[in-house]
């Protein structure tokens, strides 16, 4: 059996990982590879993202809190333990209806 020359492996509470601050959105990426990323955000009330696309698909899984997705012109609420998938190229925006946080994973195409 052979054995992994490193492997960096820890257990995290994900509502610990950003912190909310005031009139803020915070952001920590987790991981970054050429095959993807994964980033926590916190998003104080009234905060958001302007309407963007991106190149790769993506899920945002909600940890906390109530936020607004609005995904091809159709807007979505979602809520703890909430999850939506977006394709890449559709046209989105984010806006905390409360404070609330999310996982966003990106997966990039081989």
């Amino acid at each position: 059996m052979t054995t992994p020359q490193s492997i960096h492996s820890t257990v995290e509470n994900a509502l610990g990982l950003v912190a909310y601050q005031p009139g803020a959105v915070v952001s920590r990426e987790l991981v970054k590879k050429r095959s993807g990323t994964v980033t926590v955000f916190a998003f104080d009330k009234d905060q958001g993202l302007s309407e963007h696309t991106a190149p790769f698909d993506a899920l945002v899984y909600v940890l906390d809190g109530l936020a607004e997705i609005t995904l091809g012109g159709e807007p979505r609420r979602l809520s703890k333990d909430d999850m939506l998938l977006m394709p890449a190229g559709v046209v989105h925006s984010v806006k905390a209806l409360k404070r609330f946080k999310m996982m966003l994973v990106m997966i990039r195409e081989a």
